[in-house]
């Protein structure tokens, strides 16, 4: 046992580590269940067929590049066979069969929720959830069932005269004879999700246990070195067994899984692979990867929807718009989210005014809410894409791509088009009497008297991605970073950011955010400096929107879903000097004692990745203040104690070599 010395308090821990409490310096996601996410893919020649939660069946004839919807468009697509001309796709409530390449689509007689097909020839079979496997001789037009029929069947393999069926709980069943008669294998008590054959050997994929092997039809069974993960999928190419896991992505082995090598696809679930002598295709939770070269490399191909466009909370709600799936709802500061009735839109911007909730949607126009996002009405401006909203009293203001600004006074029962009317405004703001709209590739344009008049007043040729207003200071986001003005829009610096788009920003008590393609960043000196605000995401996404309320801050992101963050601890960093010091050097907290807020300030003389977190008597974390890299400079950050009891408290600074740690005391 070790020991941690706090000025005369001996504290124990073990290899010097400090036990972990509850902390929030970072950001997390939402889990809006919301996307693409694939389950099923399928393969015939030139053409994938991807089939989808909620959104149907997608086609690709160029390997991934372009995908178009198919049918089906609002399931959820279990799984999918190809045979000739005839597509298969098994669904909660039965098959369906296309023979036009997904154009039309029947419904068969087995009205079963499908889990897994299979084709032999002229034979088809169908695993079914708790009702066996079904079998058609007649291209799906009918069905029996066979004698396998009171079983979860989750996976489905056919090889030559062999057919083997994965179970829920109990294992694989083989039948020798199209399914009259069915024998339970020795792998007899796992959930096995997945079946694959390679050279003479059948692979099982299992829930937790990995993937299991037999060289005997079933008769005997051994686990392979991949022994821990969840494996709802296996493909073979060639020499190339491939096993999607969950959470941990794909696995191949080129030695009939003796050994298993991770693939840089590492960090997704992986539902369904399917491929041909070219290309391999992996269905995901975020949609569909592909790779050239055996899973080598990985890239996302088009098929990828976890976009968020727009977010807007007020108190407790939250309302996300998305491409193609219209808003959906949160009541629980992003907990869990659902549906709304503004289905099948893509939404690109939100305002709330009072009761009301506006959403702005892609050739559609502006849709109204009146009682929380539970259910929409189309306003009269029905037929244009709405990029931005805005609100000042009873008048809201429509940015639109191509059409300029409309402006309703009554609450979207009527709408008139501006002067400014031949502009594409992606972003509006609002400051007094003044509306501002910022455009792409013309600027930002100024109305003093409620848009029937429209000037130009600065930034021409930048593309106006963001716009916010603070007293006189406006700043407006662009293709080339943030640029600043001290009077209105009269005249404007360039101040940060210049290599990146900001797609965002949101002025909130004197703190200015931005959304970009690197992430978030904050400036709590009216942009003087910036820091960078990523802790959390799994990858820096593209935020393209930002929203705060009830102590949280929510942002929208380029296939991230959303993210929340606390407020309080995203504002608590504080650089108060962009002069360089001399040395390192952590200061004693201010006041000490303190009831219940305190102030702690440190200086780095070099950049470094910083972290600060509060410990109590017993070495226990309680709280991160700062875990993120930070430029030269003083900084302080604030913390608020109230959620702890009376005591004594250390707090700890690491950045690069340099440590050090004080005491403080809170007195309630």
């Amino acid at each position: 046992m070790k020991y941690f010395y706090f000025f005369g308090v001996v504290i124990l821990t073990t290899s010097f580590t400090f036990f972990l409490g509850n902390t929030y310096a970072q950001w997390v996601n939402c889990n809006l269940p919301y996307g693409r996410a694939i389950y099923s893919l399928a393969v015939n020649g030139e053409n994938v067929f991807a089939g989808t939660y909620d959104g149907g069946i997608y086609l690709s004839t160029n390997s991934g590049i372009n995908w178009q919807q198919v049918g089906l468009n609002d399931t959820t697509i279990l799984s999918l066979a190809v045979s000739g001309n005839n597509i298969y796709a098994g669904t909660y409530n039965g098959l369906y069969i296309s023979t036009n390449n997904g154009s039309n689509w029947l419904m068969s007689s087995l009205d079963k929720w499908i889990n897994s097909l299979a084709i032999s020839g002229n034979y088809i079979f169908a695993g079914t959830q708790y009702n066996g496997v079904f079998l058609s001789t007649n291209n799906g037009m009918n069905w029996t069932q066979t004698s396998l029929f009171n079983r979860n069947i989750l996976s489905l393999l056919v090889n030559v005269n062999n057919i083997f069926a994965g179970t829920e709980s109990y294992g694989v069943y083989l039948s020798t004879n199209n399914g009259i008669t069915w024998t339970q294998t020795a792998l007899n008590n796992n959930n096995v999700y997945s079946l694959a054959f390679s050279n003479n050997n059948i692979f099982a994929g299992t829930y937790g246990s990995g993937v299991f092997i037999s060289s005997n039809n079933g008769l005997n069974w051994s686990q392979t070195s991949l022994n821990n993960l969840s494996v709802p999928s296996l493909f073979v190419n060639g020499n190339y067994i491939f096993a999607g896991t969950q959470y941990n992505g794909v696995f191949v082995s080129t030695n009939n899984g003796l050994n298993w090598n991770q693939t840089a696809l590492n960090n997704q679930s992986i539902w369904t692979l399917s491929g041909n002598i070219n290309n391999i295709f992996a269905g995901s939770s975020i949609g569909v990867y592909t790779s050239l070269n055996n899973g080598l490399n990985w890239n996302i191909t088009s098929l990828t929807d976890y976009i968020i466009y727009a977010i807007a909370s007020v108190g407790n709600n939250g309302f996300a718009g998305t491409p193609s799936f219209g808003v959906y709802r949160s009541l629980d500061n992003g907990a869990s989210w659902y549906k709304t009735s503004l289905t099948n839109k893509t939404v690109y911007s939100f305002i709330i005014n009072g009761s009301n909730i506006f959403a702005g949607t892609e050739n559609s126009g502006v849709f109204l809410s009146t009682n929380n996002g539970q259910n929409w009405i189309q306003t009269a401006l029905n037929n244009r894409t709405i990029r931005s909203l805005a609100s000042s009293g009873n008048i809201i203001y429509a940015g639109t791509s191509s059409y300029g600004v409309y402006i309703s006074s009554n609450n979207g029962l009527s709408w008139s088009q501006t002067n400014l009317n031949n502009q594409s405004v992606y972003s509006t703001a609002l400051n007094g009497s003044n509306i501002y709209a910022g455009t792409l590739g013309n600027g930002v344009y100024l109305s003093t008297n409620n848009g029937i008049n429209w000037s130009v007043i600065g930034l021409s040729g930048q593309n106006i991605l963001s716009l916010s207003a603070n007293g006189n200071n406006l700043f407006a986001g662009t293709q080339n970073g943030v640029f600043y003005s001290s009077n209105n829009g009269t005249n404007w610096t360039q101040i940060a950011l210049n290599n990146n788009y900001v797609y965002a920003l949101k002025i909130y008590e004197n703190n200015i955010f931005v959304g970009t393609d690197n992430g978030v960043y904050l400036s709590t000196n009216n942009g003087g400096t910036w820091i960078q605000k990523n802790q959390g995401f799994n990858i820096i996404p593209y935020v393209y929107s930002l929203s705060i309320s009830n102590n949280f801050i929510y942002a929208a992101t380029n296939g991230q879903f959303v993210w929340r963050r606390s407020y309080l601890e995203i504002i608590g960093i504080k650089n108060i000097s962009s002069e360089i010091p001399s040395s390192f050097f952590l200061f004693q907290n201010c006041p000490n004692p303190f009831n219940p807020n305190t102030r702690i300030r440190f200086d780095l003389p070099k950049k470094e990745f910083v972290k600060l977190k509060i410990y109590d008597l017993l070495g226990r974390e309680v709280e991160t203040l700062v875990n993120e890299q930070l430029d030269p400079g003083s900084y302080s950050v604030d913390w608020n104690a109230s959620r702890y009891p009376t005591g004594v408290y250390f707090y700890r600074i690491t950045a690069g070599e340099y440590l050090d740690t004080k005491r403080m005391i809170l007195i309630k």
